[in-house]
């Protein structure tokens, strides 16, 4: 008989949407004990959380978040509202025994981020923060040839993660729609939106980042807010590069901006060793491209001339994750990352084995980000404090 698995979901936007999505399909891909139920949305908006519930099956609606944390037939609560809120949800989550799901970044900075991992860690509580693109095929793969040894000594990682949206100078700052723009309510820019998830990916693949050196820009230096209409200065990191030294002795480069004109989410990594390269664009996600440097042994001869990158579709039963959807050649949507993140972590509270990324896990994402804004703001090298 299956276990019920009460979810009490904070926020109604874009994650609230694409976490509801993974509870509701979770047993229809995936052989667990656990079965979710919806119990209830909190959103400070009660029409608009009402609206959000009917459509996706929530029991009942909340305004007030602590009733959630609060809720008998909650067992899990799941954080997918704007930064601000994170630590103080997720501490009395965590206080009051509740596994915690958390959007990332995990936190505003990284003082924040170790107040949640010492609530979770002394409650004794599952956590996970949905970094769902490490749950993309072509990246899990791209991890699993890593641990085969079949990139070899890494010399170089690069990573991009480019859009567009905040351009024109019209848009506001502020308010539901436009908080990841309000430096207090987001805590950063792209650092935190978008290299966080570059960052994530890189130290997955590449193991930790020691030391970074780094420059923002605020192009468009005032906005208007949307919700007082009073135009203020602009706080957040528009654009951002820096240069990274991994422990391994390799090196970095990271850039990611929201200014990139016809870039909608660009998100590119590529890694390159003695013995092999990898590169990935989330434009194709189905896709992992792969190089393989074979050097030349006893016996046999190096078929130079058909040396190249290879295209791999990422479809097959072998793949990661690929078992539990389609027939090879037939792909996978960005939604399935989070239902394959979420798998992850319900088969890690049956099997005892727990997750990653957990909160201590994104607390080191969380050291990087902050060495990188505090590069920018000294122009110096920031050692990163990273765990090693």
């Amino acid at each position: 008989m299956a276990k019920e698995l009460g979810i009490g979901m904070i926020g109604y936007g874009f994650m609230g949407r694409a976490h509801s999505n993974a509870y509701k399909r979770l047993n229809d891909f995936f052989p667990v004990e656990h079965r979710p139920a919806l119990k209830v949305v909190c959103g400070r908006n009660a029409e608009k959380a009402k609206a959000f519930a009917e459509v996706w099956g929530y029991e009942r609606v909340e305004t007030d978040w602590r009733k959630v944390v609060e809720a008998p037939d909650v067992d899990l609560v799941d954080i997918g509202s704007p930064n601000d809120t994170h630590k103080e949800i997720a501490v009395a989550a965590a206080h009051a025994g509740k596994m915690v799901l958390c959007e990332k970044p995990l936190a505003r900075n990284v003082a924040e981020a170790e107040e949640m991992v010492r609530a979770v860690e002394d409650a004794g509580v599952p956590n996970m923060v949905w970094f769902n693109y490490r749950r993309v095929p072509a990246i899990a793969l791209a991890r699993q040839i890593v641990d085969e040894g079949r990139i070899g000594r890494p010399f170089h990682y690069r990573a991009t993660y480019l859009q567009d949206w905040t351009i024109s100078p019209d848009v506001p700052q502020g308010g539901p729609a436009l908080w990841r723009l309000d430096i207090d309510v987001a805590g950063s820019g792209v650092t935190g939106d978008l290299l966080a998830h570059s960052i994530d990916t890189a130290m997955w693949l590449n193991g930790p980042i020691t030391r970074v050196t780094a420059r923002t820009e605020t192009f468009v230096k005032e906005r208007k807010h949307a919700v007082t209409g009073e135009v203020k200065p602009v706080g957040i990191d528009d654009a951002c590069m820096f240069l990274a030294e991994f422990a391994n002795g390799s090196l970095g480069t990271f850039e990611s901006t929201r200014y990139a004109r016809g870039r909608k989410n660009y998100n590119t990594f590529e890694l390159n060793g003695a013995g092999g390269s990898l590169y990935f664009d989330l434009e194709e996600p189905e896709y992992l491209q792969f190089f393989e440097y074979i050097q030349k042994q006893s016996g046999k001869k190096t078929e130079s001339h058909l040396t190249g990158w290879r295209k791999i579709h990422v479809t097959n039963s072998e793949h990661p994750y690929m078992d539990r959807y389609w027939v090879p050649g037939t792909c996978i949507g960005y939604e399935h990352t989070f239902l394959n993140a979420l798998a992850d972590f319900v088969m890690g509270i049956e099997s005892g084995k727990p997750t990653q990324p957990d909160f201590r896990n994104a607390l080191q994402t969380q050291k990087v980000c902050d060495a990188v804004l505090e590069s920018a703001r000294t122009g110096r090298w920031v050692e990163t404090g990273v765990e090693l």
